[in-house]
């Protein structure tokens, strides 16, 4: 089966997320609880201020699946709801299949680290 990796809505003011690092690599099997990405989310423009309200967070996956086809890129900008990647159960799963369902993910806050795209080419 086919299953979408959709950015998650993690604020009712996020209009966008930029994606700062890609943790799982293309046709590689993910753990349940593996490290899928890590995103900013600026909520400037909603909620003018001198430090700009940015937040950190980290989706993990929730299921075992394999990573088939990512369409998300570190630094680029993606709305809530997006399909960023296709993930199958199985390792050959046909990529023409119909997607089943979204995967299963979870997300928490995290700090900034230095291996975030918004660090190496701010």
């Amino acid at each position: 089966m086919l299953f979408s990796l959709i950015l998650p809505k993690l604020n009712e003011h996020m209009r966008s997320a930029r994606i700062e690092i890609i943790y799982a690599k293309p046709n590689n099997q993910l753990a349940l609880g593996g490290k899928l990405f890590d995103i900013s989310i600026d909520l400037s423009s909603s909620f003018a201020q001198n430090c700009p309200p940015i937040s950190y967070h980290r989706v993990v996956l929730r299921e075992k699946l394999w990573l088939r086809t990512p369409l998300a890129k570190p630094g680029e900008y993606w709305e809530p709801d997006a399909c960023i990647a296709l993930l199958s159960n199985e390792p050959t799963e046909s990529l023409n299949a119909t997607i089943a369902r979204p995967a299963r993910i979870m997300a928490a806050g995290i700090v900034y680290h230095p291996e975030m795209w918004s660090g190496t080419h701010a």
